[in-house]
């Protein structure tokens, strides 16, 4: 995906749902977790029954170190996946609340 054409998107007010969660989700693939940040917050603004994006948010807070902001973009995640039948995504988040209940790894 070409990170720049969607920041010149979003430079020329265009704002929406999916150019966020691109944004956002081609930072992740790109470890540029700090950058990704702020548009998956975006993202789930727009869409907060949006499973997907709150689990790259916990994604990304998890990367960065973020524990607690991890946490609750997990359990956002983990309710809405639920509320909308995503159950293998509800799955998916709550594998990765029981990493963090673990702590780091060795």
């Amino acid at each position: 995906m070409n990170i720049e054409a969607l920041e010149k998107r979003l430079a020329e007010g265009h704002d929406d749902l999916l150019l966020r969660l691109g944004l956002g989700g081609e930072y992740v693939r790109r470890k540029d977790y700090e950058q990704a940040v702020p548009h998956l917050e975006a993202a789930v603004r727009w869409a907060p029954g949006h499973a997907a994006a709150w689990k790259l948010l916990g994604n990304a807070w998890t990367a960065l170190g973020q524990t607690a902001r991890a946490r609750a973009a997990y359990e956002h995640g983990i309710e809405a996946a639920e509320a909308s039948g995503h159950i293998q995504a509800a799955r998916e988040m709550k594998v990765f609340l029981k990493r963090l209940d673990a702590g780091p790894r060795s």
